[in-house]
């Protein structure tokens, strides 16, 4: 069988499957809920620039806050637990969580109370879907290499990514495509159906003997990102990661002000543009397996993200140039797509998403395959943790650059920016990784460097 169809094999294998289904719906549901919160909100809501790049900087730090506090405890879990038996747990709290945010989303299109309930408990529903995603972050990869062959494990990762990023679009585009009300009862049916899914992942017991748990979560993250971060091959892989996901939130962040503001567009264009970047991520993920043949290796990587930067500056260039639509109007998907520039930005933008899963795929390959199995949970937990200060930084960076006046597409160039500090980190661990890095686990672990056991560092 080949590399490629060994690859599309596991879709159709229980190990493999239902976990894929659960993180598809997972991914969808997220982005469903998400985006039809924020396009509501800030096409029907706000009416200025500064409110709707606020309100999208908040949804993204509130989504993200959960990663930071509590991946320390997510990851110990899936190590000392089944982690199929905490998926069922997860997926049935989604829908608990989404019924909380159906309810807000009925009474904003109702215009109940819009300000003082409704979107309070949009807000509180986004915050706890970022709690399920952080309990459920951790298993999707570290799950993996359990039930995975050795040379399945970057195929089985990049078929996760792209099978995220394809539900990222449906969710992306449904949220601009349908109506609030029918938002609110889908995403609530999908919760439903991911939990049954959920129940279909094989067991995946722990690998060690349980560990006694730490639930203080400021000593659990520091411990863990510590003991993680002191590895050196680690380190720059997650700070790699980190920069690639701050970038990440800046632009989706940019994205619904930026389309309405300075495209003039409306809210089907602000899906679309959300869903060729989750179709250039997903073409990446594919393609960076096929370039390196199942090897884990950063060696694309450095590459990837200058030209990903090119892109940024080029959707820039070209947002800055754009001809506005006739005052008081708002391109559709029709008008946008007959605009003479329309083209040349969808295909930057398209650029920018390719060549980011290009870099990131390997790099998240590369955390669950240096260090032993049985702490694959803990370190993708620490990489999580740093993502998420990363983003939330982001998030709040953006918020302040919004208040002292910088426009949504001025701040494109601050991703731009951070796409060389990106490519330097890559490059670094490159060079660290001059062979395969199935050879350097080995030697990571026979050195002493495998990040120690659930409980944290000095237990």
């Amino acid at each position: 069988m080949s590399h490629s169809s060994g690859v599309f094999h596991l879709l159709g294998v229980r190990r493999f499957l239902p976990l894929f289904v659960t993180q598809l719906l997972g991914a969808f549901n997220d982005n469903l809920f998400k985006h039809a919160v924020v396009l509501f909100v800030v096409y029907n809501h706000y009416n200025d620039e500064n409110s709707e790049t606020w309100f999208s900087a908040l949804t993204t730090a509130l989504f993200t806050l959960p990663f930071f506090f509590l991946s320390a405890i997510s990851g110990q879990l899936a190590d000392s637990n089944d982690k199929a038996k905490i998926i069922r747990i997860v997926k049935a709290c989604e829908i608990g969580i989404m019924l909380v945010g159906a309810t807000g989303l009925i009474m904003a299109w109702k215009g109940i109370m819009v300000d003082s309930v409704a979107i309070p408990l949009l807000l509180l529903a986004m915050f706890a879907m970022g709690t399920h995603s952080t309990f459920f972050g951790p298993i999707k990869y570290a799950i993996l290499p359990q039930h995975l062959e050795k040379q399945e494990v970057l195929g089985g990762t990049g078929l996760v990514e792209a099978g995220t990023y394809v539900a990222i679009l449906g969710g992306t585009l449904l949220a601009g495509l349908i109506r609030v009300e029918v938002a609110a009862a889908m995403v609530l049916s999908v919760a439903l159906i991911g939990y049954v899914f959920g129940r279909q992942v094989p067991p995946a017991p722990p690998l060690q003997e349980p560990q006694k748990l730490d639930w203080n979560i400021f000593t659990a993250s520091a411990r863990l990102v510590k003991g993680t971060l002191k590895i050196r091959r680690l380190f720059l892989a997650i700070v790699a990661i980190s920069f690639f996901w701050t970038i990440g939130a800046v632009l989706f962040i940019q994205f619904p002000p930026l389309v309405k503001n300075a495209l003039t567009s409306d809210k089907a264009v602000a899906s679309v543009f959300l869903a060729i970047f989750s179709i250039g991520v997903a073409i990446g993920s594919l393609a960076v397996n096929r370039l390196l043949k199942g090897e884990v290796s950063a060696r694309y990587s450095p590459v990837a993200v200058i030209l990903m930067g090119a892109c940024v500056f080029a959707f820039y260039y070209l947002s800055k140039t754009w001809e506005h639509a006739p005052q008081g109007t708002l391109y559709n998907v029709g008008d946008f797509l007959q605009h003479p520039g329309a083209l040349l930005l969808s295909l930057s933008l398209l650029g920018i998403a390719i060549f980011g899963g290009i870099f990131v795929v390997p790099l998240y390959a590369f955390l669950t395959t240096t260090v032993q199995k049985s702490e694959a949970a803990r370190t993708v937990a620490a990489n999580n943790i740093v993502n998420a200060g990363c983003m939330t930084l982001g998030a709040l960076a953006t918020m302040g650059i919004t208040y002292a006046g910088v426009s949504a597409a001025d701040q494109l160039l601050m991703a731009a920016g951070m796409c060389i500090i990106a490519a330097w980190l890559a490059w670094v661990l490159h060079k660290a990784c001059d062979h395969p890095l199935e050879q350097i686990a080995t030697q990571g672990a026979a050195a002493g460097e495998a990040v120690p056991p659930a409980g944290g560092m000095g237990h």
